[in-house]
């Protein structure tokens, strides 16, 4: 096996990884339109636990993925400083490695999946949006959705425009859109550097990628914003 193959395979399984994600982020929008059309009591909907399974599987198949990339990286940079018949048995030790990895995960850190997390999140949010719709005072209750909706910042504090896959800060609740946080956090880690949140005032002076949280209700205003947008 040579390290050509190796470097094409891996680009392949990242590649695989995009679309079990974009898999992951469709599946979470249907499950909340379908939250949304529920009444009161439905969090158990036969459907809805349909797609969470989905969901669960796809983290599971993230997280096997991203296991054998790094292995594969780490093998590989190992038998590039020893002699080249070390190539013969790098399938081998791929595998061995692997092999002792996955069984020390379990299925219960899935829960900790950043799109999994998301999943749950916009469904108790869909739920609750629509248990409070149906409450006696529907008439203010709506004034101050209303006002809520017109205070939201839909634009990301790094590239000043409205966010196409908003993220949000667990730990200080700010909201950016994912390739600008991303790339702000890559650049300053290069330089062995904490990436201070870009909100101006925010004390969060450390950013981590393991604190963001894709906001699909978030995202799905932005876009409702844009369908209106055109319309009009």
């Amino acid at each position: 096996m040579s390290l050509s193959t190796v470097r094409g395979t891996l680009s392949s399984l990242q590649s695989c990884r995009e679309e079990i994600g974009t898999t992951m982020v469709i599946v979470t929008d249907v499950a909340i339109d379908l939250a949304e059309s529920l009444a009161t009591g439905e969090e158990t909907n036969p459907g809805i636990k349909e797609m969470e399974a989905m969901i669960l599987e796809c983290a599971k198949l993230d997280r096997e993925i991203n296991c054998f990339v790094d292995i594969v990286q780490q093998v590989t940079g190992e038998v590039t400083s020893q002699q080249p018949e070390a190539m013969f048995s790098l399938s081998a030790t791929v595998k061995e490695r692997f092999t002792e990895r996955t069984a020390l995960l379990s299925d219960a850190e899935l829960q900790k999946h950043q799109k999994v997390v998301a999943f749950k999140d916009g469904i108790k949010n869909a739920l609750n949006q629509g248990n409070e719709e149906t409450a006696e005072n529907m008439e203010e209750l709506d004034e101050d959705i209303a006002v809520t909706q017109t205070q939201v910042n839909f634009t990301c504090p790094l590239t000043q425009v409205d966010m196409v896959n908003p993220m949000k800060n667990k730990e200080c609740n700010h909201h950016y859109d994912e390739g600008a946080i991303l790339a702000m956090i890559k650049a300053r880690h290069s330089q062995k550097k904490n990436c201070r949140c870009p909100v101006v005032g925010c004390g969060n002076t450390d950013v981590k990628q393991s604190d963001l949280i894709p906001d699909q209700i978030l995202r799905r205003k932005i876009q409702s914003k844009k369908t209106s947008g055109n319309r009009t």
